[in-house]
Parts: C-alpha cells; sequence; structure tokens
C-alpha cells in the first residue's frame, strides 16, 4: 500500500541532534466559566475539549461536522465524555493524526500542546462599545510573530494585537496564531488570558521560544535558528484552523489567512505546494501584510531543504544576492528569501500606507523586490493603520496628570507644565516644547537631528527626545542635555508612561525618518492635539496634512510634511510652525483641534481591510 506524502507539520523537522523537540503548548485557565483546554500530541494540531457547569450526555455526544480533509489529517473519532483523571490516558504519537485531550488537573503539559486564549482586555475592547457590524463575515486567520500585550518590539504588535479585535467586533471568527515567547519579559502576559466568542489565540509553544533576549535575538545578534523557530510556526498556523474550534464548530478551511512580514511568509507558499494539491483549503485566501520590507528572511540556499517543501517550489523563495553584496569572489549569493514567496504566492499585498504601496515598487524603496512587487500592482494596496483608542485617549489616559478633550483643551497645558516639572525643565507655557520619540538609528534621522540641535538651542525652545539605539546618539544625547540643561532633555531607554506624558505634554513632535511605512506616533500626536512636524514619506506624507491658512475652505491641514529631507529644510519648518505657535494662537488652536477629530481608529482601518477580503474572494486563488 502506497505511503501517504507528507502534509503539515508531519513533515517538519527540527534542527539538531534530535526530533524531541516538537511544538508544544500549554493552556491558560480561563477566567470564565466555560473554558476550554486544548493539547497537540507531536504535531501542532489540536482539539478542543468543552468544559462547563453542565457535562455532555455520555450516551450521545454531540457531533461535529468533521472538515473536509484527506484521512490523513483527520482527527480521530472522541471517545464519550469522562470525568477528570489523575493522569492522562495514555496516547499513541502516531503522527499528523494524532490527537489527545487533555484532562484537568495535569500539573504537566506534553510537549505538543497548543494554547487558545484570548485576554481580558481584547473581551474588553470587543463589548466596549456597538461597533457597526461587516456585511460579509468571515474565518480570518493572523499569523503574526509579535502581537500586544503578550509580545512587542515594534508597531508589529501594535498591528496585531488590536486589528483581529476591531475585525471581530465587527462579526467576524478571529483566530490569531503567534508564538510563546518565555524570555523572562514576557512570561507573565500569558496569565491573564482567556477564551471568547469570536477571537482567540492560539501560542505556539517550542524550546526555541524559551530563551533570554528579544523576540529575535539578544546581545550577539539575531538567533541562528530564526528561520527554523517561524517554519514552525507557519506549519502549526496551517494546521490550527482544521482542527480548532471556535464559536462551536470547527474552524475549517474556507478561511482567510491574513500573514505579517517575514515570519508568516511561508503560509502562502505552504497552501500552495502542500496543501491545494490534495483538496485541501482550495477555497482559503492568503493577504500578505508588509510592514517594513526592510526585513526579509533571508538564509542560505543550502537551508532549503529544512523547510520541508518540495524541490520544485524552490523558484518561488530563490534570492541571489547582487555582486556588491556577496562576501567574497567565491561567493555565489544564492539563498532563499521568505518575504520574496509570499509576494508571488500570495492572494493580495497590503502595505501599511498608501504611500509606502508606491514606494515598495520603486529602486530606493523596494529592498530589491521592487520588480516584483511592480509586477503585483494589480492586487498591492495600501491601508493606514490605527490607534487603539482603549489606550490611547487624551480623555481617558491613566498615564497623564490631567485629562482634555477637543471640546476642553485645558487639561493640555496642565500636562505640559507637568512634563516641564519631571523633566526639570523651567515651567514656562509660552515656550514653545518639542518632542521625539523613537529608535535613535540612521531610519528616523536621529543624525539629521543632531546636527540641527546646537542651531535650533539658539532659539527660545524646548526639546525632550525618549529613545534607546545607537550607543553614539545615547551618549550625544547626555551630553546635549548637560551642555543646555534649560533647554534639551534626553531619556535614554523606553518607558510607556513617558511615552504618553511627553504626547499629551508637548506642542510639537518631530518626526524626520528616512521611511516611515506606516508611522504612530504622529497619529497618537494628532490625537492629543500634539502638532507633528514630519518629513513627507510613507505613511507620514499619508497622516499629516500640511498646515494651509489660505484654503478654499478657510485653514486647512494638521501639521508640517517637508520634503526633500536636509537639515536646512528641517529646521526651516520648525521655525516655521514654533512661528505659528507664538504668533497665531487661533491658527495653532485649530491644528490641534482638526488633529484631534481625525479618525484613525481600528474600526476605520478594519472596514478597509473587508474590501480586501472580498476582493481576494472574488478572484480564484492566485496559486492553484
Amino acid at each position: 500500500m502506497a505511503t501517504t506524502p507528507a502534509v503539515g507539520a508531519a513533515c517538519l523537522l527540527a534542527p539538531g541532534p534530535g526530533r524531541a523537540d516538537r511544538g508544544r503548548a500549554s493552556a491558560a485557565a480561563p477566567a470564565r466559566p466555560r473554558r476550554l483546554r486544548c493539547v497537540v500530541r507531536g504535531r501542532c494540531v489540536a482539539e478542543l475539549s468543552r468544559e462547563g457547569p453542565a457535562p455532555r450526555p455520555a450516551a450521545a455526544p454531540a457531533q461535529l461536522a468533521p472538515p473536509v480533509v484527506p484521512g490523513f489529517l483527520a482527527p480521530p473519532r472522541t471517545e464519550p465524555a469522562r470525568a477528570p483523571a489523575s493522569m492522562p490516558p495514555p496516547v499513541p504519537d502516531a503522527g499528523a493524526g494524532a490527537i489527545g485531550l487533555q484532562p484537568e488537573g495535569i500539573a504537566e503539559d506534553p510537549i505538543g500542546s497548543t494554547v487558545v486564549v484570548t485576554s481580558e482586555e481584547d473581551a474588553r475592547d470587543l463589548v466596549i462599545e456597538e461597533q457597526a457590524k461587516a456585511k460579509v463575515t468571515h474565518s480570518v486567520v493572523f499569523v503574526t510573530g509579535e502581537a500586544s500585550p503578550y509580545a512587542k518590539s515594534g508597531g508589529l504588535g501594535d498591528v496585531c494585537g488590536s486589528l483581529p479585535v476591531a475585525l471581530a467586533a465587527r462579526g467576524h471568527r478571529v483566530m490569531v496564531v503567534m508564538p510563546r515567547y518565555l524570555n523572562g519579559t514576557n512570561d507573565k502576559n500569558y496569565a491573564s488570558a482567556f477564551y471568547t466568542a469570536k477571537h482567540i489565540k492560539v501560542f505556539v509553544d517550542h524550546p526555541s521560544y524559551h530563551r533570554p533576549g528579544n523576540l529575535y535575538g539578544d546581545k550577539f545578534g539575531a538567533f541562528g535558528d530564526n528561520q527554523f523557530r517561524y517554519t514552525l510556526l507557519c506549519y502549526a498556523a496551517c494546521e490550527a484552523p482544521l482542527i480548532l474550534e471556535l464559536g462551536g464548530y470547527i474552524y475549517g478551511q474556507n478561511c482567510m489567512f491574513v500573514v505579517n512580514d517575514w515570519h508568516a511568509s511561508l503560509v502562502p507558499v505552504l497552501l500552495a505546494a502542500k496543501y491545494r494539491p490534495y483538496g485541501v483549503y482550495k477555497d482559503s485566501r492568503s493577504i500578505l501584510v508588509i510592514h517594513n520590507l526592510a526585513h526579509q528572511g533571508v538564509e542560505p540556499a543550502s537551508t532549503y531543504p529544512d523547510l520541508g517543501l518540495p524541490p520544485e517550489w524552490y523558484g518561488a523563495l530563490e534570492w541571489v544576492f547582487p555582486e556588491w553584496a556577496r562576501r567574497h569572489a567565491l561567493d555565489k549569493g544564492e539563498a532563499v528569501n521568505f518575504l520574496k514567496g509570499a509576494v508571488v504566492t500570495a492572494d493580495r499585498i497590503v502595505t501599511v500606507s498608501k504611500g509606502y504601496s508606491w514606494e515598495v515598487t520603486t529602486a530606493e524603496g523596494g529592498q530589491g523586490l521592487d520588480e516584483l512587487l511592480s509586477s503585483r500592482k494589480s492586487v498591492l494596496n495600501g491601508i493606514v493603520n490605527g490607534i487603539d483608542i482603549n489606550d490611547w485617549n487624551p480623555a481617558t489616559d491613566k498615564f497623564i496628570p490631567s485629562h482634555y478633550s477637543v471640546d476642553d483643551l485645558s487639561g493640555k497645558a496642565e500636562c505640559k507644565a507637568a512634563l516641564q516639572k519631571e523633566l526639570g525643565l523651567p515651567i514656562r507655557p509660552d515656550v514653545p516644547l518639542i518632542g521625539f520619540i523613537g529608535r535613535l538609528d540612521y531610519q528616523k534621522g536621529i543624525d539629521l537631528i543632531k546636527l540641527i540641535i546646537p542651531d535650533l538651542m539658539r532659539d527660545d525652545v524646548q526639546f525632550v527626545m525618549l529613545g534607546s539605539g545607537d550607543p553614539d546618539f545615547e551618549a550625544w544625547m547626555r551630553s546635549t542635555e548637560s551642555n543646555s540643561r534649560d533647554k534639551f532633555r534626553g531619556w535614554v531607554g523606553f518607558s510607556v508612561p513617558v511615552s504618553h506624558r511627553i504626547t499629551a505634554g508637548c506642542d510639537i513632535l518631530l518626526m524626520p525618518s528616512r521611511f516611515e511605512p506606516c508611522g504612530l506616533n504622529q497619529l497618537y500626536a494628532m490625537h492629543y492635539g500634539t502638532v507633528p512636524v514630519v518629513h513627507a514619506t510613507g505613511g507620514l506624507r499619508d497622516t499629516v496634512e500640511n498646515f494651509n491658512p489660505f484654503g478654499d475652505k478657510g485653514e486647512q491641514g494638521t501639521g508640517w510634511a517637508f520634503a526633500p529631507l536636509t537639515t536646512e529644510n528641517m529646521l526651516w519648518t520648525l521655525r516655521t510652525a514654533i512661528s505659528t505657535y507664538r504668533e497665531h494662537k487661533s491658527s495653532w488652536e485649530g491644528l490641534m483641534k482638526r488633529g484631534m477629530t481625525k479618525d484613525f481608529t481600528w474600526d476605520h482601518a478594519a472596514e478597509q481591510y473587508e474590501q480586501i477580503f472580498q476582493w481576494a474572494f472574488i478572484d480564484k486563488p492566485y496559486v492553484k
């Protein structure tokens, strides 16, 4: 009898001497009467069992309609519900279809389990207000390397923590699949997770996610097995909808995969190469969301066999470095590129702003993928990220000393005075307070800020910077603070409460980024009545409207966007904003109020994603 080809996680081999380190997960104890437990035996596949006050009848247990999948993926028939046992019954590890139910009271989870949970914050967001419902709802699977509040290193975590909640509030079934990082920093974040009827998170657990450092590396650089770590994530994401239930029934195959950045980019390739040829996921679609094209998941070509893909699919991931980027004369520059694989196999492509969707098709912004992305222009769109108004709202913000709104701005002056006092600056309401929040690196334009500070410090202004990164820039911040005690403060590091207080207390927020796919700080600033001065690139150009005192309908604009990016241009624009602040108070108040009334909520972004879902399902799968 012919053997069935390996499909899904069954064909993935972990690097190292053995196979013992398989994907695992442990169920978080839900905080509601009806709780969920799930276990995956050996292959990152799981089945949920319900436990509640009323046990299921033993004679005729409710049966879920099985998904239409090949026999080697279908779960075995479940036995009638039994009382919890002190020890789990023996379950043979039979590969991709071997599934066991974990009884209550097991102190230690076996390797090979998956956590299906969400958080109290997510549940609160789902019911905080009555949201508009989508006309057509979908089963959506977000695949990501990070999601707030569980693990976050940047904007990707904010997006994947908020957008799924907004879609669930509009009626969609939403699953988020991400690693369960246990690095000593994020461990406690999983404690408050539980299940809701429309939104679950699947935490893929494996020893490779349990190590000190940040999500992707440590002080010595990126982890050497990142390719394996996120290949495992992608396989688990493809298996989870076939087995896990949400809202009382199996998630199923007719779903929309939303894959974020290179960490999840193997999912569209797996759907095309390992599932659709066997009739699985033939009606599913995939959307690639590019948050930052600079990170593409490139590894040597010799690692391709570790991905478990058929040899004929090598071309989808094939990548050749240009000669100038090769290490030596004998280096052929051959590599595999995860993000490229998603670009050529995903049904639709989305960037996090309309401006960035154009920039990635240019030689300057395409990071080597510009020609490929240009060839897929017909399915390339840009959607600006939103902001979580539960966390970022000047009327309710728990981190700021005084609350205010567009109808009553008096609290903003109090926030400014409190910030000046906290930083040890002279408390002067008449002096414009300029702020910067972000990484201290080349992309954020810190070198240009460094060049203009001597000239700017001659003016009657105050400047505060919050961030960490390049040690040279950190040292420069400390030195500048010691030389300009009454005008400059540099906070090396990052603090969420301080970032809120700077956003609320400053008059101007400076963002001279060389490129910015979307940017969130300018959105926060406008929502808090802080006027942004930005370089006109990517999402900054899309979201900040240039101030025009002579518009057709009176004064228009929410800030200043300058180009090209030069020190002269930036300094001139800053001084224009400072002059407006000093001499035209009514115009400045108009700038503040127009920014505060802009709709940058996640519900607005979710509505635009629904349009992309609709377009994706109109067309046949791009790769059958």
